[in-house]
């Protein structure tokens, strides 16, 4: 999946969708895959990102949020790979955004998850 592919699901965005996905799914993600999605929820929130980051971000938890994507959420593990991968994607574009206040928010989302 390309980033402009991933920019494509921008129009499934929204913040109360994306708490509720991960809520559900953060448990078959994982630390790891929630941290990226976190990371990139807290970067979209960030007044520093450029709107071509931020279209990117949107896109990716997007594609989270949407049921019926390449591989359906619903297929146990690989179900989510895709999601992961398009998120993963999306973290390494807009990682050098991720500030050490944005680090806190998420660290501190993970301890109560974990």
């Amino acid at each position: 999946m390309t980033q402009s592919e991933v920019i494509n699901y921008k129009k499934f965005y929204s913040d109360s969708k994306f708490w509720n996905k991960l809520g559900k799914v953060a448990i078959h993600l994982g630390r790891k895959v929630c941290y990226y999605a976190l990371t990139l929820y807290y970067v979209l929130k960030s007044p520093d990102v450029s709107l071509g980051n931020k279209a990117i971000i949107m896109g990716a938890l997007g594609y989270l949020i949407l049921p019926l994507d390449l591989i359906p959420d619903a297929i146990p593990i690989a179900g989510l790979t895709d999601d992961a991968a398009a998120l993963k994607l999306a973290y390494e574009t807009v990682k050098a955004s991720v500030t050490p206040e944005i680090e806190q928010k998420v660290n501190d989302k993970l301890s109560q998850w974990f």
